[in-house]
């Protein structure tokens, strides 16, 4: 189902506000999930998997074949953004990433905790157990972790990370090179922005953990260590040499009323170094520009995104 949706994406602010009205998910994504002990290998599945310590993550699937595709969503936003589409002509009607990708290969998507539904009003996830407090990297990596060993799902993997979830797949990958098939980076956030940043990095650190939601003071909201992200990934073992792709947004950060001109003129300025450090990761990296996207690649352009996927799915292929 195609859905037009206004983003406010202030410079990896990431969030689906509530004041972006009608903006409602694909029906198949309301409720509450049913509980599963079990995720079967093929054909569609929607549940909540155990990862222990009496917290259970949302996961859904759909499709088969190899590599298992895991999408990773930016911060404070959950697996919805890979469920619907927002393309303009002259760029045809295109299935959102998560169906499309199930054409060809197993794909899985799921909550984390504390980010934010594209529901109607929108709301914080209920079917992924809270977690309180500022959360590290190493936590989030680990929930991935524990959620893809419980669910038994067969790798390795083709991580694709969108804005801040490309740290998560990156550290991911670097402590788990054996269960790591490839990494695609849908205009993802890297470790050298806190440099580019200079004097702005705290402005736009503050901004990134407080985006300006109603759901900003919840114990439950999404808050990340950004520092400790960057500094965690920096000293981890280096990325396995596996096959990768960068997609990259060729139009500005939509920003939220009163942002900083000063902080959005740095963001703009320093992104493209950010895209081409990801791109200088691998070897013969393909980087694809997504002419006419902003930040939100893989729902202004999800054929481009699904193709991008496809092209690393198969020379992982190739490669084994």
């Amino acid at each position: 189902m195609r859905q037009r949706i206004p983003f406010l994406t202030a410079c990896l602010v990431a969030g689906v506000l509530a004041t972006a009205p009608g903006c409602g998910g694909p029906s198949a994504l309301r409720g509450a999930p049913a509980a599963s002990s079990s995720v079967p290998a093929t054909g569609d599945y929607s549940g909540q998997v155990d990862v222990g310590g009496g917290r259970r993550l949302y996961l859904s699937c759909k499709g088969s074949g190899g590599p298992t595709v895991i999408l990773e969503s930016g911060i404070h936003d959950s697996s919805d953004t890979w469920n619907i589409t927002d393309t303009r002509p002259p760029v045809p009607d295109s299935p959102a990433v998560f169906p499309g990708v199930a054409r060809f290969a197993r794909v899985c998507a799921y909550d984390r905790p504390g980010t934010i539904r594209y529901s109607d009003p929108p709301a914080v996830t209920t079917r992924s157990t809270q977690v309180n407090g500022t959360r590290s990297l190493a936590a989030m990596a680990d929930d991935l972790d524990k959620l893809l060993t419980t669910a038994h799902l067969p790798g390795p993997y083709l991580l694709v990370g969108h804005s801040f979830g490309g740290m998560i797949t990156r550290l991911y990958a670097q402590r788990h090179p054996e269960k790591t098939a490839g990494l695609v980076f849908v205009d993802a956030f890297g470790t050298n922005i806190r440099q580019l940043f200079g004097t702005e990095w705290p402005s736009y650190v503050k901004l990134l953990n407080n985006p300006g939601t109603p759901f900003d003071s919840r114990p439950g909201f999404e808050k990340v260590d950004i520092d400790g992200a960057i500094d965690a990934v920096t000293a981890a073992k280096p990325l396995p040499e596996v096959p990768m792709a960068v997609l990259s947004k060729t139009e500005p950060f939509a920003a939220a009323p009163g942002t900083s001109k000063t902080l959005l003129a740095t963001v703009e300025r320093s992104w493209p170094a950010v895209q081409q450090t990801l791109v200088d990761l691998g070897s013969q990296t393909p980087h694809i520009l997504a002419t006419g996207s902003d930040h939100y690649v893989q729902v202004h352009d999800p054929d481009l995104t699904i193709s991008a996927i496809r092209l690393t799915a198969g020379r992982i292929n190739t490669k084994a």
